[in-house]
């Protein structure tokens, strides 16, 4: 059975958030097996300059790093990466899982991932060019990946 990986820099707090994860995960079940791996964010000053910005960055992806397996198709989650239909994002998913039955799925914090980790990454990508909380983008990825599932069964799911 397909796994999916959700490697994700910080906890969901606001319930709603949570009831709707909870929800997502409910109905991927029949689908694929998934683990979602929250590590915890570095506290951001008020003051953040560059080098203070590049010192989270790099601790949070370090620890990012130590949870990825090495046979996991690696996708990070980056404003620079490729933007995706649904139909094209499902249709990427099916492809790689034709050789990778482990796809993990890289969410760094809110000032976003360093290059190290962005290289280590098969592919990134980009749902939107918009700024949003980075624990909304976990819902995201839970409904495109459960609509990407029922676009390539041929299902019924709201447009």
């Amino acid at each position: 059975m397909l796994t999916f990986k959700i490697i994700c820099i910080g906890k969901i707090k606001e319930d709603y958030l949570k009831s709707a994860i909870y929800e997502y995960s409910k109905r991927l079940s029949k689908y694929c097996k998934l683990e979602i791996l929250e590590l915890p964010d570095e506290k951001i000053p008020d003051k953040l300059n560059s080098a203070i910005e590049n010192e989270i960055k790099f601790k949070e992806c370090s620890n990012i790093i130590k949870h990825i397996k090495s046979d996991s198709y690696t996708i990070a989650l980056d404003l620079n990466g490729l933007q995706y239909s649904s139909e094209e994002f499902s249709y990427m998913i099916n492809n790689i899982s034709m050789s990778h039955s482990n796809i993990t799925f890289i969410i760094g914090g809110s000032l976003g991932l360093n290059q190290e980790i962005l290289s280590k990454c098969q592919k990134s990508i980009c749902f939107s060019k918009m700024t949003f909380p980075h624990q909304l983008i976990r819902v995201f990825l839970l409904e495109q990946i459960f609509r990407g599932f029922k676009i390539l069964n041929g299902e019924t799911y709201h447009r």
